[in-house]
């Protein structure tokens, strides 16, 4: 049996994505559009975070990108052989480029992203014959209440703020 489809992997992604939705959780608490993220070492060390572009005032700062530098900072080294990564969203084209350059084997999504997917929505940057990593991609593992997440989160920001159209008028 293909080691992706077996039940321990199954339930091992299933473990590691329930760790990545709190994470997502936790940063939109925090204001932030709630991704989160857990990068895996072969050794079972692993590595959370969750979105804080915001709060870092940092655009690079993305749940996947902080979880791979954790990571690398912990084992001195950016290359991340052997490891696996899981985001309630599809990694952007950002994050996937930093997936590649750092080696992750393995990429588990929730969500897919229509606008930014860099992992088969706009892009299939681990597909690409022209780069020399090719980590393998596992879409739709736990896709709704991560794609329910980000779904609620924008929906909120949208209520909440004022409409041009609903606005008073200005008597000047």
């Amino acid at each position: 049996m293909d080691p992706i489809h077996r039940p321990e992997t199954l339930q091992r992604d299933l473990q590691f994505m329930a760790l990545a939705l709190r994470e997502a959780e936790k940063a939109g608490d925090r204001g932030e559009v709630p991704v989160g993220a857990v990068l895996v070492l072969d050794d079972g060390r692993f590595f959370s975070a969750g979105n804080s572009v915001i709060g870092l005032s940092d655009p690079t700062a993305h749940a996947e990108i902080l979880a791979i530098r954790a990571a690398a900072c912990e084992i001195g080294n950016y290359r991340l052989v052997k490891s696996a990564l899981y985001s309630t969203i599809e990694p952007c084209i950002m994050c996937m480029s930093a997936i590649i350059h750092s080696r992750v084997d393995r990429v588990v999504f929730g969500a897919f992203d229509p606008r930014w997917g860099g992992a088969g929505s706009i892009a299939s940057l681990h597909q690409d014959l022209r780069l020399n990593h090719h980590p393998l991609v596992t879409a739709g593992v736990m896709e709704e209440p991560c794609k329910g997440l980000i779904r609620d989160f924008f929906r909120e920001r949208r209520a909440g703020a004022v409409k041009i159209k609903d606005a008073p008028e200005t008597a000047d």
